[in-house]
């Protein structure tokens, strides 16, 4: 199973040497999720990261970067929900329901189908799924490995993330919790976080 991490929605000192660091720990894919930033805070993020990694890197916003930095795709959602005219690469798109899934899931590489539990970063944002509910929808082959399940992921049930079928986990809060801009300069918990989350994932 993917192990997917989503940016925090700001920049701060150390991003560049946590995200070096996550791939070097074996990340699949990053999202660069920056809403409402302006485009050159992303560029600089990104001269910052080894152009190896680049092929690695989704971008939420400012499509423009995926030719410019080589990155491997762009992402969809409800501020950006449309690809430029004559892209052509990578594509992939959030959902809100099974029924959303079932729709759009043929039309791009992957699709993320959010929020599986309670989330973590956005107060308020509750599990819109049952158990029963994600089980069917995998018996009935809507949940497989084009769905990367996002929302209120951490150890305690990443493996059932798996068990639903999925073919991905995208983890936000649950990793970047264990860092405090404000005050850490730290990062060794973040990495040893991860390298838990990957183990289970793998």
């Amino acid at each position: 199973m993917k192990l997917i991490v989503v940016t925090t929605p700001t920049f701060f000192v150390e991003e560049d040497k946590i995200i070096t660091a996550l791939f070097e720990e074996g990340l699949d894919i990053l999202h660069l999720r920056k809403p409402e930033t302006p485009a050159m805070y992303s560029e600089r993020l990104l001269t910052l990261i080894p152009e190896k990694y680049h092929r690695r890197i989704v971008t939420h916003e400012h499509f423009y970067l995926k030719e410019e930095f080589n990155l491997m795709g762009i992402h969809l959602n409800i501020r950006n929900p449309k690809e430029p005219h004559d892209y052509s690469g990578h594509v992939s798109c959030s959902c809100h329901s099974v029924e959303e899934v079932k729709n759009k899931k043929h039309f791009y590489d992957y699709v993320f189908m959010s929020p599986i539990y309670d989330c973590i970063t956005k107060v308020g944002m509750l599990s819109g799924y049952t158990a029963e509910d994600l089980r069917q929808a995998n018996k009935e082959k809507i949940i497989d490995n084009k769905v990367m399940a996002l929302g209120g992921i951490n150890m305690d049930n990443i493996l059932e993330i798996k068990d639903f079928g999925f073919g991905g986990a995208v983890v936000l809060g649950d990793l970047w919790n264990k860092f405090n801009v404000c005050t850490d300069c730290n990062y060794l918990d973040v990495i040893r976080h991860f390298k838990k989350l990957k183990e289970i994932a793998d």
